[in-house]
């Protein structure tokens, strides 16, 4: 597994900390964690998972269980740790990992930061658990839970150190938190040092890390995406768009390819037959998926589930309005090279600037290998998205952005239905389900500047599938 030490430099430390990340997430984004540990002289081992990162997979629970207790036993018997002066720590998956593997072995102490549930209490369904075997909690626990998290969360966090590990154990709410800004608090940051001082009898007056590269970071990232719209107009040759040059160049686009497209009649009672047909097909998708997903072969972990649910929702949608689709498919070659071109470019520019900031997000040979199956299956549900918006001159540009959200929104709500309701055990997308909200913000926002820009609801389809697949890619991991 890659890993990272991060220590002060001093060849004599007062411990060790070994810091396992959560699912989805990577070595680097543990940093700041790590920091604040190194600060009390420390050395701090942080490996990336199978799957995750720079470490191939596969991954799986098992394999990820199998490879932190080997991890740890590797670094006791060459040396590099003393168990009696290690602290195991970590976050979501990884606070579970290291309470799996401190149960098995004599270490000084754990601290887990919102631990993924381990028990089927507090509305907690089995296929939520990612073991279904919770050992006993070690001595010398620190829980720590965010005040924003599900209740159901952090009672079964809670539920760690109650009972016979309430002696020697802790539990903490952080106010203001959720399940991923716990990484870069403060005050998550202070508690861990202080129970590390605690555990280890060391001197626990150490300064918090600084937040200043994460600020950098967040600055270069808006950064990019202030510029992510005039570099879309130069990449499609079409630097100042406005609404009448846009109908035009839509309308001159088709008169070249020799088309002709109806206008439709746009009103409530239209938008809301196209909304009932995402939300009855969705539902059905999710039931069928439950029963047999054959898009398992990707070995893209629930990457494979979203990328199938949206092909089959794609197609379906595109059979129920066949008539308009001949238009679609006849434009020329440019529109969808400059598209592709834009679709690339652009998410290495952020992929590239996170991986030098705060979490590893460039893609690895794994993934790039991933990335043109994805593509070809998120693009029916992108062409299926345009083509129910209809023309440019059919609608607002709030309208059509406003509904293209809602038709996500219902969606995601029939995914999250199936985690819920039908226990289908693809927890990862609720998790990250804020995330691709925000995703879907900026990657629509993308599309629309494509469409005006090429006047081709293919190039927007095109280039709001690459972004999808690139983004699927980077945050899932590799089975």
């Amino acid at each position: 597994m890659v890993t990272d030490i991060v220590d002060t430099g001093n060849d004599a430390t007062n411990g060790s900390v070994v810091l396992l990340h959560g699912l989805a997430a990577n070595r680097v984004i543990m940093t700041y964690l790590a920091r604040g540990f190194a600060l009390l002289n420390l050395r701090v081992f942080v490996p990336d998972m199978p799957g995750h990162g720079r470490t191939p997979g596969p991954f799986s629970f098992a394999r990820a269980d199998a490879c932190a207790n080997s991890f740890v036993r590797q670094l006791i018997a060459r040396g590099a740790i003393d168990p009696e002066r290690t602290i195991l720590a970590g976050h979501s998956m990884g606070a579970a990992l290291a309470v799996r593997v401190a149960a098995q072995m004599p270490v000084a102490g754990l601290v887990a930061i919102s631990p993924a549930p381990m028990v089927t209490t507090y509305g907690i369904q089995a296929t939520m658990l990612i073991f279904d075997d919770p050992p006993p909690t070690p001595a010398n626990t620190l829980v720590l839970s965010g005040s924003w998290e599900p209740r159901s969360v952090r009672d079964t966090a809670h539920a760690l150190v109650s009972g016979n590990a309430e002696a020697t154990g802790k539990f903490m709410v952080i106010p203001y938190s959720t399940h991923a800004s716990l990484l870069f608090d403060p005050k998550v940051a202070r508690a861990s040092q202080a129970w590390a001082a605690h555990v280890l009898n060391i001197d626990s007056n150490a300064a918090l890390p600084s937040r200043l590269p994460l600020a950098g970071s967040m600055m270069g990232l808006l950064g990019i995406f202030l510029l992510a719209g005039p570099f879309l107009r130069e990449t499609l040759g079409n630097n100042s768009v406005d609404s009448g040059t846009t109908v035009k160049a839509e309308t001159d686009a088709k008169a070249d390819q020799g088309l002709t497209e109806c206008v439709p009649v746009i009103n409530a009672r239209s938008a809301s037959r196209m909304l009932l047909e995402i939300a009855a097909a969705s539902s059905v998708i999710v039931g069928l998926l439950q029963a047999w997903n054959p898009f398992g072969v990707l070995h893209v972990f629930e990457g494979d589930y979203l990328a199938g649910f949206l092909l089959i929702l794609g197609v379906v949608l595109l059979a129920l309005h066949w008539r308009g689709i001949g238009g679609l498919w006849q434009v020329k070659p440019r529109p969808l090279l400059a598209a592709a071109f834009a679709g690339i470019v652009l998410p290495l520019l952020i992929y590239s600037w996170l991986d030098l900031t705060i979490a590893e997000a460039w893609l690895t040979s794994a993934r790039w290998l991933r990335l043109p199956a994805l593509i070809a299956l998120m693009l029916p549900y992108h062409t299926a998205e345009e083509l129910l918006l209809g023309p440019l001159q059919a609608r607002s540009n709030r309208v059509r952005f406003g509904l293209a959200l809602c038709f996500r929104l219902i969606a995601w709500c029939a995914l999250l239905a199936g985690i819920l309701l039908m226990h289908n055990g693809e927890i990862l997308l609720a998790l990250l389900a804020p995330y691709f909200a925000v995703f879907c913000l900026l990657q629509r926002t993308g599309m629309d500047v494509v469409r005006k820009g090429t006047g081709s609801p293919l190039a927007a389809a095109l280039f709001g599938a690459i972004l999808l697949a690139g983004f699927c890619v980077v945050v899932f991991p590799i089975t």
